[in-house]
């Protein structure tokens, strides 16, 4: 049979052998670095929490607002970077996240003000959701075989930034807390650079070649982007003010400074094999059923540590919610992209992503207003997990019928 006869290659399988394999694992490999400075520079805020309230005078709830400003710049551009999506290649607009973050920390390092302050947090996050728009779907395509997988891997590479947050913020402590800022934006500065050029030598996937409609996009897929936020929304927006207020509501149980920061630690540090377990499983198990079983657990959980008091029951419970609320992650990106065609990947995912960043950006805020108000975190842990237990079990009536896509 003659060449010209001869089938092509389908969209995302990879079309050249072994020197592109090698190329896409070296980006890969540089997304995962970059994914972690993205994601230190969302975390690093709660640990810092402390210095922010005793250096800028401020109450609970402005503290937990200069977070919540993080998170609602991390939704605030995901909706127009995926109409861009539709545009340009999905690697330029990582780029373009690179070079966002490395400003937008230096700019956090020098504030002298609380605005100051709150604008450099803002670009910070903003930095954050410009890059999970483009480069979760870079990631999937890049390696569509095995989706659940690398994006298992890439999400435990932010999860070890989790991880480190909290020793690093107090490592530069004994200089100056700006000095953690400043190691991000230097960071930022030499990934980018990096990506740069290793995506010039590797041929990219064109997956989203026919996805160039954003509100058309989104709009085919509503039914699966409703359902992922039905489980998800309520679940990351009560663990958004669960994890920033972690050390002091271990310091409410009557642990020390320095051991309710291990417990941070120890939250964050569950979570690196539960994005590997997690991903892994998601490209294995009935998608629905595994993500509800995931809620239910980290609903169950919750409630549970505002029971007890002893230090060895709280490191368990604490260690249990680190996996299980991890595991969430790479499951619902995982049935998210796996699920959505190439014609609608980019444009649908940044939909689901720009709605379910905005649901959780505010978590922190609303609990440090409850916090202020007179409510003890216990109280107001306990009824979010309650709260959540119903929902999932709606949810499961609801799948029972048939009527949840995937």
């Amino acid at each position: 049979m003659s060449n010209s006869n001869r089938s092509s290659p389908p969209r995302n399988c990879w079309r050249t052998p072994t020197r592109n394999h090698v190329g896409r694992n070296r980006l890969f490999a540089s997304l995962c670095g970059l994914v972690f400075l993205v994601n230190l520079a969302r975390i690093i805020f709660a640990p810092l929490l402390n210095v922010f309230i005793a250096e800028f005078a401020i109450g609970e709830a402005t503290a937990g607002l200069i977070v919540t400003l993080a998170w609602v710049g991390s939704a605030s551009l995901r909706l127009p970077t995926g109409w861009l999506l539709t545009k340009v290649p999905r690697h330029h607009l990582v780029l373009a996240s690179g070079s966002i973050l490395a400003g937008s920390s230096a700019v956090a390092a020098t504030a002298t003000t609380v605005p100051h302050l709150m604008l450099g947090t803002f670009l910070m996050g903003l930095a954050s959701g410009v890059y999970f728009v483009s480069a979760n779907p870079l990631v999937s395509e890049l390696f569509p075989g095995r989706v659940g997988r690398v994006m298992g891997i890439h999400g435990a590479a932010s999860q070890i930034a989790a991880v480190i947050a909290a020793p690093f913020v107090a490592l530069t402590l004994f200089v100056d807390w700006r000095l953690s800022l400043w190691a991000i934006a230097v960071g930022a500065a030499l990934i980018t650079v990096y990506i740069y050029l290793t995506a010039r030598q590797t041929e990219l996937p064109d997956a989203g070649q026919d996805d160039r409609e954003l509100i058309a996009g989104a709009l085919s897929e509503w039914r699966l982007i409703g359902t992922a936020l039905a489980i998800a929304g309520i679940t990351v927006f009560i663990w958004q003010g669960v994890f920033n207020f972690y050390e002091l509501y271990m310091q409410s149980k009557g642990l020390s400074d320095r051991l309710s920061s291990t417990m941070l630690t120890l939250v964050f540090a569950a979570g690196i094999p539960a994005f590997f377990v997690g991903g892994d499983l998601a490209d294995r198990l009935p998608k629905i059923p595994y993500l509800l079983g995931i809620v239910g657990t980290f609903a169950l959980t919750l409630y549970a540590i505002t029971t007890v008091e002893s230090l060895a029951a709280l490191v368990a419970l604490t260690v249990v919610i680190g996996f299980v609320i991890h595991a969430l992650f790479p499951a619902i990106d995982t049935y998210v992209l796996g699920t959505l065609p190439d014609a609608t990947r980019g444009s649908a995912y940044a939909a689901f992503s720009s709605v379910w960043m905005l649901s959780q950006s505010l978590g922190s805020y609303v609990l440090g207003v409850f916090i202020e108000g007179g409510y003890a975190y216990d109280e107001v842990f306990a009824a979010s997990a309650v709260l959540l237990g119903v929902t999932v079990v709606v949810l499961f009536a609801v799948d029972r019928t048939g009527r949840l896509p995937g």
